[in-house]
């Protein structure tokens, strides 16, 4: 295949679609651009169908730190485990290229996207999809396309939406929706909002879908430079699962049966009568056609119980536990459900219940992210874990798989836009969702249950979340839309529609949609539905919870915070570290600093308060007419140097340290005495002059101090000059530092929030 290259500019911003040059054994491949980021998308299809009654499609995206010119960090220097933020892009390739391949369809796929630039400034995430779309159709695979993908985003300035906004436009956007699909359907929906109305949401959607259709369209225009290049795109034959008459016949003689054991509330003991029917139907076929139809007959089975649901509702308008179309399950809420953990909260919506702890740690507990993006970190942390248990399974429990990380995500950018500032909270926070039950919906509930822990924590959140899943139900030319829906409806269901917010606006969306007829009015009343559920379970939970609490819990730490000049900053760290590290040590406090000068202090209350006040006297600048008891840390012919504050020490000249003539000021004072004086004067150099305070009598002078025990008399001008130090002529104590001078090079840690 010769090198084809198709340059388009849409919305602001220059595209390139390129094949032909890399890859050649692939499949399908397509180099795509936005900017100077550029993303490599392979798709390689198996020459042999699998006896599956699923779809084998794998999608990776292969995060490379050199496309950012850096080394991975690590012993290994070598990419190893693929991050948060790259198994979120292989989800978000992921969800709109599955619903477009054709039914029957059992051959692997497997779709790799690998960044070879990332500019710090284009995304390479929306990219991705265009090109695993395009390198799909030039590799003569069938599946409906193009398909694209956007972000949009909102100058709240001038209330415009952005197409694939730059980083720093992202920034100060109030709007983060992510949409694919075709140019006439949406098909897969990412969104995080800083508390938009429902108006604006659609209108920025409907906004998306005119963008997803002018980059379908230059994919086209694409397509076209590649046949006239190198001819029509290959021809490759792969076998469908193409259903069995007389399979369909003998299975679906069993509708009223499979309708009948439907028609329970509860999930275990309706699919015991499910999974027993289903048995009972395979065993009226003999060996012999169990052989032959082995991928024909699970697949009417699963067919089967799909239609018997689905005209269920849109028939009888009664859902397989009796609900209405628009109710929500039965709520079950607690908050502070475990002692001494910093928060904690229970959430349960029929047969999904959830238990989210909250943890609150020092700032300098961020999580710092190694990906290509020009993201360091965050403080905001959310996890969820959907142990086997919560299904009645068996199954390994080890590291988080895909959807654990995506319902993770979800419910972190649900929360986020409601996070205080570092300013107004000084804590790095992690909430941890633990799905105990499961029937649909989890994710909602965690986003539900995290709220109750952050309420129970003390974090002031501006306004409490809550979510609720929407599913779709569209059959014999009828369409239902449902609120709360449970697993079965999930897994057989057209949609699922998940909306998180407040009283004030959305925080989240996400949606996977298998039809292909959703209109914006369908879309519209969705999302009133979702309003409407959400402000239902929203006042459920402000029952059992009404606000956060006023403080923390005695069992979190306790955090203070307070602000120092920024070339006070190593005087509080000391030469390599020695004074921080002291007050650490003898408190038992945990200290931040930050290079702008804010410090952060966690411990008991007792520890903190001690940490605290340590490090203001470090800072504190004496003032003239200030007292104080000092410590003498010094002595010269001149003087006494006297530490006033750690670091701090000023001068109290040998006239002043008794009343009355004083030769010699070790006569009257020693290294290590307390002396109680007054700040005369502090000049432009920050040398400070004192006065004591409590001046004794000067000593009687020594008739004898000018004759050696001979009698001979000696002159004083005669004795060499001390040794004196350079610093004033006193050794001053490792880590001193002041008035005098510091030597303290070190550099405070870098915080940054995500």
């Amino acid at each position: 295949m010769a090198k084809v290259t198709h340059e388009f500019d849409l919305y602001g911003k220059h595209y390139s679609l390129e094949t032909g040059e890399l890859a050649k054994q692939a499949t399908g491949e397509c180099l795509v651009k936005c900017g100077d980021s550029t993303v490599n998308v392979t798709v390689v299809v198996s020459k042999e169908r699998k006896d599956y009654d699923f779809f084998p499609l794998t999608v990776d995206f292969i995060e490379k730190m050199y496309a950012v010119g850096r080394i991975p960090g690590g012993y290994l220097k070598r990419e190893a485990r693929p991050s948060e933020k790259a198994t979120l892009t292989a989800r978000m390739i992921d969800r709109p290229l599955r619903p477009s391949f054709p039914e029957g369809f059992r051959n692997e796929v497997q779709v790799v996207a690998m960044p070879l630039v990332a500019d710090q400034v284009n995304s390479v995430d929306t990219i991705s999809v265009m090109g695993a779309s395009a390198a799909l159709t030039v590799g003569g695979v069938p599946f409906e396309g193009p398909l694209a993908c956007v972000r949009i985003g909102r100058n709240t300035d001038t209330d415009e939406f952005l197409v694939n906004p730059t980083y720093e436009e992202r920034k100060t956007s109030d709007l983060d929706l992510e949409l694919a699909g075709s140019a006439s359907y949406i098909s897969m929906l990412e969104a995080g909002a800083k508390e938009i109305p429902e108006e604006d949401m659609l209108a920025a959607m409907s906004f998306g879908q005119e963008a997803i259709a002018a980059f379908c369209e230059e994919e086209k225009k694409f397509f076209d430079k590649v046949r006239a290049t190198n001819g029509e795109f290959p021809h490759r034959e792969y076998v469908l699962d193409e259903p069995v008459p007389e399979v369909h016949e003998r299975v679906f003689a069993h509708y009223d049966e499979m309708s009948t054991a439907l028609k329970d509330t509860d999930k275990l003991s309706r699919i015991d009568k499910i999974e027993a029917l289903k048995e009972s139907i395979q065993a009226e076929f003999s060996e012999e056609e169990q052989q032959e139809w082995n991928r024909a007959i699970p697949v009417e089975l699963k067919s089967l119980e799909k239609h018997a649901m689905r005209r269920m509702v849109v028939e009888t308008g009664e859902r397989v536990d009796g609900r209405k179309a628009n109710e929500v399950r039965p709520l079950y809420i607690k908050g502070n459900y475990l002692p001494l953990v910093h928060g904690s909260g229970l959430f349960q919506r029929g047969q999904t219940q959830v238990l989210s702890v909250c943890t609150l740690g020092m700032l300098n507990e961020w999580q710092r992210l190694d990906t290509i993006e020009p993201v360091d970190g965050k403080r905001y942390i959310h996890h969820y874990n959907f142990p086997p248990y919560c299904t009645g399974e068996t199954g390994r429990i080890g590291s988080p798989k895909r959807r654990e990380i995506g319902h993770g995500a979800l419910a972190e950018r649900a929360l986020l836009p409601v996070i205080p500032s570092e300013e107004e909270f000084p804590y790095t926070i992690r909430v941890v969702s633990e799905v105990m039950e499961s029937n649909g919906s989890s994710s909602m509930a965690s986003t539900c249950g995290s709220t109750l822990a952050l309420m129970d924590a003390g974090v002031p959140i501006k306004r409490p979340v809550s979510g609720v899943a929407m599913g779709l139900i569209q059959e014999e030319g009828k369409t239902v839309v449902l609120t709360d829906i449970q697993g079965l409806e999930d897994f057989l269901g057209d949609m699922d529609f998940k909306v998180t917010g407040t009283t004030k606006g959305i925080t989240a969306m996400q949606m996977d949609n298998k039809a292909t007829g959703l209109t914006p009015e369908i879309f519209r009343q969705a999302l009133q539905q979702a309003h409407e559920g959400r402000m239902f379970i929203l006042d459920a939970m402000l029952d059992a919870v009404p606000k956060p609490r006023e403080h923390t819990k005695a069992s979190a730490p306790q955090i203070i915070s307070l602000h120092i000049a920024t070339d006070k900053i190593r005087d509080v760290i000391g030469s390599g570290g020695k004074v921080i590290r002291g007050i650490q040590e003898d408190t038992g406090a945990a200290i931040d600093i930050q290079e702008d000068g804010s410090v952060f202090i966690s411990g008991t209350a007792t520890a903190g308060k001690e940490a605290a006040e340590r490090i203001k006297q470090i800072v504190k600048v004496p003032e003239v007419g200030e007292e104080y008891t000092g410590r003498v840390v010094g002595i010269q012919p001149f003087g006494a140097f006297v530490e006033l504050l750690p670091g701090k020490d000023g001068l109290l000249h040998v006239s002043r340290v008794a009343k009355g003539h004083v030769n010699k000021v070790e006569d009257v004072l020693s290294i290590g005495d307390e002396v109680k004086v007054k700040v005369l004067d502090v000049d432009e150099k920050g040398k400070i002059s004192l006065d004591r305070l409590d001046k004794p009598d000067a000593p009687a002078a020594d008739t004898n101090r000018h004759h050696d025990t001979h009698g001979e008399r000696h002159d004083h001008r005669d004795h060499e000059p001390r040794e004196r130090h350079a610093n004033h002529g006193f050794h001053r104590h490792p880590g001193d530092q002041g008035a005098l001078g510091g030597n303290g090079q070190h550099t405070p840690r870098r915080h940054h929030e995500g």
